[in-house]
């Protein structure tokens, strides 16, 4: 057992004897279909602390022939497929975590000269009774020792694109970097499975051939790979009841990483949560922001603020609900190459700041916790007028359970003055300065827009979780240059309440119209008896 063959099972087993381990066992049945055919060069990208290494660690377990870990795996979901005892500990393992290579060393050169001899180190220690054709070249050690074994690889890499994150602006680096893998790895029959892992898809260069072997298993194309790296839905109901933690809430707070995978010519949609944020919500019996505590919202700043054509307005937009459509097709899987706003908005994806629906092709802020990323950052930026209707929207949501029809008008007129970089001229634009202005109802609220019910749709409904049932449900009809008392009438004559007929709390009506030659907002609001 090397530091780098062989690596053994002890970072899987500490897994194991955690305090809270979810079953992603499934994810070796993928593999196993890939190991030794043409399919055998995965790549997967997600955002921090969704799961990477510790699939890592399973994975190397698992393929480990140095080490017997049949017992580890004998009460997960991998037991009872098909191949499990086919290729368990069946491989020399070679495990790689990129990132400890770039942060020893001063540039490319020297990063890729250490890995070389490192791993070579490895080898001939193990198998120091080979002849080797050229004891420096890591190509040929891995080929005679293949050649002497008849054993492959399966080789991990963990952190994969640290380079492309920390040599931003080296084009050559990176460039060196990719050959060097593309050397080592494409068309070797040492190769079993390569495996790799990142934040970041493999980066385009244009005619320059990359890692074209590569199947890529991203944000905004998972494949087949959806649900192995995050917490499912079903995952998350598991936990909260385990620890008696509120599930709406965890929603709330940690849902909105809607993936999208098609297997078998099934479609299915997986709505995935950050590990990190619900293993420390369960485990501090208190939902709060912890996926961001692993990196300042000095990191998001950066990108939102960029000088692109239209991304402040979809920000904005994106802030207050509403999701936008995006072309990820130019992304150059960089930090730095930008040539629209798509672009940035692309990025934010693969970083975990937005979710991306690849059949609509739009892009949202996904929860309440990485929208307060947003929030963050943007106090410190110059978007004064933002974080103005942000902050005061503590204010207006407390005059609207008061009913002060006169406030709510004022505050949802103060907010339109000061996002005027939306454009205001039909009812979808006068629901977005009103989810904005409303933006603190998120405390308590699901927040539904167009959600159906009666002969129609009820244009935006803020309905009280579980464990904010002393709060009144909210039934919000707009109009663009009519009036507030067609928009309460039209809730009464369309029957919109009927979304709400399980609900027996308080509930507020609420019609708001925009006068487009006085340019002013009219409210009414009132109660209605659910019984």
């Amino acid at each position: 057992m090397g530091s780098y063959l062989n690596p053994g099972s002890g970072l899987f087993e500490m897994a194991l004897r955690s305090q809270i381990f979810v079953d992603k066992s499934g994810l070796i049945e993928k593999t196993n279909h890939c190991v030794r055919t043409l399919q055998r060069y995965m790549c997967v990208s997600r955002p921090r602390r969704f799961g990477k290494s510790m699939g890592v660690d399973m994975l190397a377990a698992y393929y480990d022939r140095s080490v017997n870990t049949k017992e580890l795996f004998q009460s997960l979901k991998i037991k009872s497929t098909k191949d499990y005892e086919k290729h368990l500990n069946q491989y020399d393992v070679l495990k790689i975590n990129m990132q400890e290579f770039l942060s020893a060393t001063n540039d490319i050169e020297h990063m890729l000269k250490m890995l070389n001899e490192y791993l070579i180190f490895d080898l001939k220690e193990q198998y120091g009774q080979v002849r080797f054709r050229d004891e420096k070249n890591l190509v040929q050690v891995m080929k005679d020792v293949y050649s002497y074994t008849k054993h492959p690889f399966v080789i991990l890499i963990d952190e994969w694109d640290c380079l492309f994150r920390e040599y931003q602006q080296d084009q050559e680096a990176q460039k060196k970097y990719l050959d060097f893998l593309r050397f080592w790895l494409k068309d070797k029959e040492y190769v079993a499975l390569a495996y790799m892992t990142g934040i970041l898809p493999i980066k385009k260069y244009g005619s320059h051939s990359a890692l074209n072997m590569f199947t890529e298993y991203s944000m905004t194309d998972p494949g087949n790979l959806a649900e192995y790296f995050g917490f499912t839905e079903t995952e998350v109901q598991k936990l909260c009841e385990k620890y008696e933690m509120n599930f709406e809430e965890a929603r709330a707070w940690y849902n909105g990483y809607h993936l999208i995978s098609h297997e078998g010519g099934t479609r299915k949609v997986y709505s995935m949560y950050s590990p990190k944020s619900v293993v420390e919500a369960m485990q501090k019996r208190k939902f709060g922001t912890y996926w961001n505590q692993t990196e300042t919202y000095e990191a998001l700043k950066v990108y939102i603020q960029m000088n692109m054509d239209g991304l402040k307005d979809a920000i904005v937009q994106m802030l207050a609900g509403s999701n936008i459509r995006i072309n990820t097709g130019t992304f150059s899987n960089d930090m730095t190459t930008f040539a629209t706003k798509d672009d940035v908005l692309t990025l934010l994806v693969h970083l975990g700041y937005l979710t991306y629906d690849n059949e609509k092709e739009t892009v949202e802020i996904p929860n309440r916790e990485v929208s307060q990323e947003y929030v963050n950052a943007i106090s410190t930026m110059d978007w004064t007028e933002v974080i103005r209707s942000v902050q005061t929207s503590r204010e207006l949501l407390e005059a609207l359970w008061q009913m002060d029809s006169e406030k709510v008008a004022k505050g949802i007129e103060q907010a339109h003055k000061e996002v005027s970089i939306l454009t205001y001229n039909d009812e979808n634009s006068l629901s977005c300065t009103i989810n904005l202005a409303f933006y603190f109802a998120r405390e308590y609220y699901t927040v539904i827009r167009e959600l159906p019910g009666g002969k129609g749709f009820a244009d935006i409904c803020f309905i009280p979780r579980e464990i904010h049932m002393d709060k009144p449900a909210v039934v919000i009809e707009l109009k663009w240059n009519k009036s507030a008392e067609g928009a309460i009438q039209q809730i009464k004559d369309k029957q919109y309440i009927e979304a709400l007929k399980d609900y027996h709390g308080n509930l507020l009506l609420a019609g708001i119209d925009y006068d487009k030659k006085t340019k002013q907002h009219s409210c009414i609001i009132e109660k209605w008896n659910m019984s």
